[in-house]
């Protein structure tokens, strides 16, 4: 750990339980079992359930090994910066940028999770974020009738979706354009609802569903030197 990122973390505390949800998450973007984990970082398997499941005060030599097991920083996983927009860390020392193809554009975009709906208005664009899932080649979300997301139906929109790692320096976004409907039928809502249903983090009713059909797709990809992209890696 660094000097200036052993100045962070002495200077945030995280409250208890948030390390263990953080941990658990890192480890299943990663695709590691919690064997893996606890193998690479030192620890007992049941300790590292425990971390995970229930609210825990972690000392500081635990957070160290555990951010060393899964490529990312003490900072991170004490919750740090989460008031401050994506991007803050340095860049990678060799990056390479690469044109994402439609099929891994949809790869990426298939485990779902917030994106960004941007329309035009006579005001100037506006963007919203809205949870989303994937399901038949479309990109859909749930909102309320009188909501701003809603105002999109009928309109040609875009959709975005970008996700970056700050302690590797890589990520990856993609960009969808096509009209926006609002889905009516009721043996569609009910596929959509069984198989693709987003839970929208705002909470409260949400019955109108927007579905949008991309008529084009493109994403890019940024990777150090010497690492290989997969279709899951950020």
């Amino acid at each position: 750990m660094s000097a200036t990122e052993r100045g962070r973390a002495q200077g945030h505390s995280a409250h208890p339980g948030d390390v263990g949800r953080r941990v658990a998450h890192r480890r299943k973007q990663l695709g590691l079992s919690r064997e893996q984990v606890a193998a690479k970082a030192g620890m007992a398997v049941n300790y590292l359930e425990y971390l995970e499941s229930r609210p825990a005060t972690v000392d500081l030599e635990t957070v160290t090994r555990l951010a060393g097991t899964l490529d990312t920083s003490v900072w991170y996983l004490l919750g740090g910066g989460l008031d401050l927009p994506p991007g803050q860390a340095a860049p990678s020392p060799r990056p390479v940028v690469e044109e994402l193809q439609p099929r891994e554009c949809w790869a990426k975009m298939e485990p779902g999770g917030v994106g960004r709906v941007a329309r035009s208005t006579p005001e100037g664009p506006q963007v919203l974020p809205v949870n989303y899932r994937t399901l038949d080649g479309t990109v859909l979300y749930r909102t309320t009738a009188q909501s701003t997301a809603a105002v999109a139906v009928g309109e040609r929109v875009a959709f975005e979706v970008d996700r970056l790692d700050e302690a590797l320096g890589t990520g990856w976004s993609v960009l969808v354009t096509g009209p926006a409907d609002q889905v009516t039928e009721a043996d569609a809502m009910e596929r959509f609802g069984k198989h693709a249903n987003p839970q929208p983090w705002v909470g409260g009713q949400r019955d109108t569903w927007v579905r949008i059909r991309p008529d084009k797709i493109t994403g890019r990809l940024i990777r150090t030197v010497g690492t290989m992209p997969t279709d899951d890696s950020p």
